[in-house]
């Protein structure tokens, strides 16, 4: 029996979209990295941009906590225009960013995990802290190393979840 497009109901064709459009990213990311990214950091720029401006508007709505909003609604603008002005500095900047605050919070987590083992919580976990901070402290030393594999990291996974919407929007 042939089954056609009609007979998948919404969800399902949004779910097939949007593995379609993971696996669109995740090869345009693997080949080419660089425009990509900065297309990809534009977005950022621009929502972060959008997402800042609802912010402060809202607090006309409900001003309850307004302090709050009004700072992250000033800081999402600022970020926006700073990516938008900047987009080719940004798409090294951003990833490199956040290479770097994940191999602090991996000498972090693995301080802590050494206090842990030394608490009574077991030498497994110490290994664990040994490890971690050893992944952190060559992703603060390499940020730009680490920021291509996290990007290759992020296009497989987006190809893989692709596959796997696709499969389950046709399942």
């Amino acid at each position: 029996m042939e089954t056609t497009i009609d007979e998948y109901n919404m969800s399902d064709q949004a779910l097939i979209l949007g593995g379609i459009t993971s696996i669109i990213f995740g090869v345009l990311l693997l080949t080419w990295t660089g425009a990509t990214l900065t297309v990809i950091t534009l977005l950022i720029g621009l929502w972060w941009l959008i997402q800042g401006l609802f912010l402060i508007l809202s607090i006309f709505k409900d001003s309850s906590q307004w302090i709050w909003r009004l700072i992250s609604g000033v800081i999402g603008v600022l970020a926006g225009i700073l990516v938008l002005q900047h987009p080719l500095q940004s798409a090294v900047i951003l990833p490199a960013s956040l290479v770097f605050i994940l191999g602090i919070m991996g000498i972090g987590i693995g301080i802590t995990s050494i206090i842990a083992a030394f608490g009574g919580e077991g030498w497994g976990i110490g290994a664990f802290g040994i490890i971690s901070i050893i992944i952190g402290a060559t992703l603060t030393a390499n940020v730009m190393l680490g920021a291509q594999l996290l990007l290759w990291i992020v296009a497989v996974l987006l190809i893989i979840e692709g596959v796997a919407a696709i499969y389950m929007g046709y399942k």
